[in-house]
């Protein structure tokens, strides 16, 4: 059997699919091969199997090095209900319980074994991985190991170290949802990967409609509690920018009778664990929480994600929102923003980065990175364009025209036509625009006429016509574009400089110094039909009014887009009343288990055995996502409450 049949085969026996997904085939067989490789997926694209299945097929132990104990758990009773052996050391453990693990390991009784990169650190376990047989390394987030990454932990500086000192090196698998170019050479640089494979599979989530709402802040409440309202029977997540907003609407929600947990640093372990587990066992539908809440969480039937306040990078944003819709089905993804959140990021950016790592002028490099990050966040708001290839084109991806529609083959068709996804807010709703091409063309020629050698503080004051000291050894008077924009507001021209190069008409260099120079799509603005336009700050149902009390009327009916907006199958009446049934059976099986509802079965394989109707056990397998183990532990059960409902609809 060759090495791509006995992956497909444990594909199957284990987890229930008959094909990789897109890149998961690749970096398996990479690894099968004894290859390092390093896999940038978006979330929900299955990195996990990436190395889960070269570790079933592998004589000795994979190292899952996984940056939050407190997902182990979930992660390990997920393995262990696929029939593939797992286990966990952290310190939830008793040294009795660690013990015992170290002893299964070194046994070969444990396939998976998932810890975290401070243990790594620990002369035990040191010891431990000097004797035992290693076949593979995984390490999940690898961007946390880059300084340039929105997620760096200094812990993560260690795996390299500990890779190297192995008596024998085995194949490593560094996995990410989130890096740019940048962060990319970082992880294959400071883990030691050598010569990897590099899988980039595209970070298009086509299953996730992205909304972008503009709101003042006093209005942002009422709008989750009528989203969440309008919701009661999906799982969400609500992200806000602090503890004390976190706890704040948390309140609000349980007081107008919508069950919600609050989850921050803040909390102690125990509370922290307890509002995780309400929400994963879907005894809470909703947690709100801060972004210390969700890295790695494997809840796969989260139906959406909303950002109370701006987050500080594309990066953060694409991760925490990618927890909605991790099953492929139909999800949204609503981000609510106004003037005073940019304002709150840039002042804690700018007051609150230390790294005792790092000397001061390093702070200061890392420092206008942020800044850079933060700006690629605010171009997301305003811009005028496909949210998806926004998204994509930060991380380096261009789309196709059609691409972010899944909604079938009629609205396919539609965005083709029209060059609209389907699935976006920008690209189904009314907005006012501001045509800023004589300020976008003036900045271009500014760029020009400074030869790219100043930042975008010089190249606003040139167009503005300052003569401030600091251009003096510019000459600017004697620049073409010298006051060329003086009678346009400081901020509108630094937001058209920022929006242009996150559209890739300029870019902006890294280092102590951010030069601006001129992008890709520079060329296009010297056309003469070049057009170009930002978003206005209000939509126009915020500007004419409907009516409604205040600022939530107009974005209440963004909050209501009509099924095939977010590109699903609609299944008739029969199938959603069965999908009903089989998901109280999901939650009574967990709470018999005492595991979450989506370790049993996630809401799309119970999709589709509503929609096959499965009675025998070749029914049952072929049902997306039921392998041989999960058929002979839940099977029986629910396909007894099939045939009873068949025979109840036959009636």
């Amino acid at each position: 059997m060759t090495a791509h049949q006995a992956a497909l085969e444990a594909l199957t026996r284990y987890f229930g699919y008959d094909s990789f997904r897109p890149g998961q085939q690749g970096i398996v067989e990479a690894l099968l091969a004894g290859r390092d490789v390093l896999g940038v997926m978006p979330t929900g694209a299955g990195k996990s199997v990436c190395y889960q299945i070269p570790a079933a097929l592998s004589p000795g132990m994979t190292l899952v090095i996984s940056p939050l104990i407190s997902l182990m758990r979930d992660q390990v009773d997920a393995l262990n209900d696929l029939g593939l052996p797992a286990a966990f050391i952290n310190t939830t453990q008793t040294p009795d319980e660690q013990a015992m693990v170290f002893a299964q390991a070194a046994a070969g009784q444990i396939k998976l074994l998932y810890v975290a990169p401070e243990r790594l650190e620990t002369g035990r376990f040191r010891d431990f991985a000097a004797r035992t047989p290693i076949s593979l390394i995984a390490v999940d987030e690898a961007h946390c190991v880059s300084q340039w990454g929105q997620d760096f932990r200094s812990s993560y500086l260690g795996i390299g170290d500990f890779i190297a000192g192995l008596p024998q090196r085995p194949p490593v698998g560094a996995f990410t949802a989130t890096a740019t170019e940048r962060v990319r050479r970082d992880i294959v640089g400071l883990l030691g990967l050598r010569n990897p494979a590099v899988t980039v599979t595209g970070f298009d989530r086509p299953n996730l409609y992205f909304d972008v709402v503009k709101l003042e802040t006093k209005y942002k409440a009422a709008w989750v509690a009528r989203y969440v309202a309008d919701h009661p029977d999906e799982s969400g997540i609500v992200y806000c920018a602090t503890r004390k907003t976190t706890e704040a609407l948390t309140d609000t929600l349980n007081q107008m009778g919508h069950p919600a947990v609050a989850y921050h640093g803040g909390m102690s372990p125990d509370a922290r664990e307890a509002a995780q587990r309400d929400f994963i066992t879907d005894k809470v539908p909703v947690v709100v929480a801060t972004n210390a809440f969700g890295m790695g969480i494997d809840k796969s039937n989260v139906r959406y994600v909303i950002h109370h306040n701006l987050p500080e990078s594309i990066e953060a944003y694409y991760q925490e929102a990618g927890r909605a819709g991790r099953d492929g089905e139909p999800s949204r993804c609503t981000l609510l923003w106004n003037e005073s959140d940019i304002v709150t990021r840039r002042r804690l950016l700018d007051n609150d980065y230390e790294n005792e790592r790092l000397t001061p002028e390093e702070q200061e490099i890392v420092r206008q990175s942020k800044r850079r990050l933060l700006d690629g966040m605010v171009g997301y708001c305003r811009t005028t364009d496909c949210l998806h290839r926004y998204m994509t084109r930060y991380f380096g991806q261009e789309l196709s025209p059609n691409a972010g529609s899944t909604a079938g083959e009629d609205i396919a068709a539609d965005s083709s036509q029209s060059g609209k996804c389907g699935a976006c807010s920008n690209c189904e709703s009314t907005f006012e625009t501001i045509d800023v091409t004589r300020v976008a063309q003036a900045i271009s020629r500014c760029v020009h006429d400074v030869g790219q050698r100043v930042g975008s503080g010089k190249i606003v004051k040139i167009l503005r016509g300052s003569r401030a000291q600091d251009l003096a050894w510019l000459n600017p008077e004697r620049m073409p574009t010298f006051g060329m924009l003086k009678d346009v507001n400081e901020a509108r021209v630094r937001d058209v400089l920022s929006q242009m190069a996150t559209d890739g008409y300029l870019s902006i260099a890294e280092g102590r110094m951010p030069i601006v120079m001129f992008g890709a799509r520079a060329a296009e603005t010297a056309a003469p039909d070049f057009h170009y336009e930002i978003k206005r700050v209000e939509r126009k149902s915020e500007a004419a009014g409907s009516g409604r009390s205040g600022g939530v009327a107009d974005t209440a009916d963004s909050a209501n887009v009509p099924g095939d907006a977010l590109g699903s199958y609609i299944p008739d009446d029969d199938e959603e009343s069965l999908f009903q049934k089989l998901r109280e059976l999901r939650r009574t099986i967990a709470q018999e288990i005492g595991k979450p509802p989506y370790i049993v079965f996630s809401d799309k394989t119970l999709r589709d055995m509503a929609r096959i109707k499965p009675v025998t056990n070749a029914q049952f397998l072929a049902v997306n996502g039921v392998g041989q183990h999960k058929l002979d532990l839940y099977g029986q059960r629910f396909m007894q409450a099939i045939a009873s409902f068949n025979a109840g609809s036959a009636s």
